[in-house]
């Protein structure tokens, strides 16, 4: 089971993120890391683990983790400790922003189970920092992964992104570039979202901005392809890249339909079967029903087409795809073969392949039109 902490205090808010969070002060980080332990207590309690849960894989996301305070993060990873089960090989994953990365904070940070970063850099172009309303420069970034790997990190993963208005093919084609010049293990470029209710989004609204031309975001993503595989890179999934050895086992796990708990304000919870929950979006309310005793969670029971539908928008987004033996053990015969018939036309046009062992997968070319066959596979 893998299990995942939000955490989300931030200084400020990127105008693109709609991921929950909050700018609260840094004096409501303890009673919230207080409240995550209750609610590990309370998870325990109700589930068949006992009075410990355990986990493979631990990942602390955001929101901002590195902005926990040190008397904060030092508290949460003794919470930690007294109430969690980590595996021998246990992935603990943080999250980071370059700009919280310091020689103190990785000397606390060697002090906890933390083996992997994950880092948010988005662009090594200044100018689409400031434009982004990110709070490091390209220069912060490049010192950080330096302070990481002089301070015994090395499986550390920046995030890029892709289709950014102004952005050319070659100032992202730059960003890859420094990314594996920085020796790091893992890379995850995404492509530029409008999501509603973000800053970003009314700026397009208001015609501040335009999207990138779909051609260009085309030739950015075939170019980090190139680029990555020319360097060994293993692309493993539709965003990620990995040398060998190092593929996010945590991540992995929501692809592969594996049960995941998810503690903090904002978190969903997956028990691998049909029933998800996720707790309030606010920071305040979380903390006191948490103090109640009481788990501020909204349940959702899965149909089986939910379930089929899930299972074929996660897994075939992985390089390993989606067992046809395995569909058909799970959702019968005939999902099987409405499966096979809406795939037909893909795979006489090369975007989906069959291989020897039967797996279902994208192409290459089928990359560039994920959606829309992933889409055409659902019911």
């Amino acid at each position: 089971m893998g299990i995942y902490i939000h955490i989300p205090f931030c200084r400020s808010r990127c105008i693109y993120c709609d991921f929950f969070s909050t700018t609260l002060a840094e004096s409501w980080q303890l009673a919230y890391v207080e409240a995550l332990g209750q609610e590990i207590a309370l998870r325990a309690e109700a589930s068949e683990q006992g009075t410990k849960m355990q986990c493979d894989t631990l990942y602390l996301g955001g929101g901002t983790p590195s902005q926990l305070s040190g008397q904060a993060l030092a508290r949460l990873f003794s919470i930690i400790e007294q109430r969690l089960i980590l595996s021998a090989d246990c992935e603990v994953t943080i999250e980071a922003n370059p700009d919280d990365v310091t020689p103190e904070w990785v000397a606390l940070l060697k002090q906890t189970p933390v083996n992997r970063i994950s880092m948010g850099v988005q662009s090594f172009d200044d100018e689409i920092l400031r434009f982004l309303r990110r709070r490091h420069t390209a220069k912060q970034a490049r010192k950080a992964v330096e302070i990481l790997h002089d301070g015994g990190f090395q499986n550390l993963n920046l995030d890029l992104i892709y289709g950014l208005p102004g952005q050319t093919q070659q100032q992202f084609e730059n960003d890859v570039q420094e990314v594996l010049s920085l020796q790091t293990s893992h890379l995850s470029a995404y492509a530029l979202q409008f999501e509603s209710g973000t800053p970003l989004f009314a700026m397009r609204e208001k015609g501040l901005v335009t999207e990138a031309d779909e051609e260009l975001s085309l030739g950015c993503y075939e170019r980090l392809m190139d680029i990555t595989a020319q360097a060994g890179m293993e692309h493993y999934e539709i965003s990620n890249f990995a040398y060998p050895g190092f593929r996010s086992r945590h991540n992995s796990s929501y692809w592969t339909g594996s049960p995941y708990i998810g503690l903090g304000a904002g978190a969903h919870s997956y028990d691998g079967r049909c029933l998800r929950s996720y707790n309030c979006e606010d920071v305040r309310q979380y903390v006191e029903n948490i103090g109640k005793g009481v788990l501020p969670a909204t349940t959702e029971h899965l149909s089986s087409d939910d379930r089929y539908n899930e299972c074929v928008m996660l897994r075939l987004r992985t390089r390993d795809g989606l067992r046809l033996d395995a569909m058909e053990s799970e959702f019968g015969t005939e999902r099987l073969r409405y499966l096979l018939r809406m795939a037909d036309s893909h795979l006489r046009r090369g975007k989906l392949q069959i291989t020897a062992d039967k797996t279902l997968c994208l192409t290459r070319r089928g990359l560039f039109v994920s959606d829309d066959i992933i889409s055409d596979l659902m019911v």
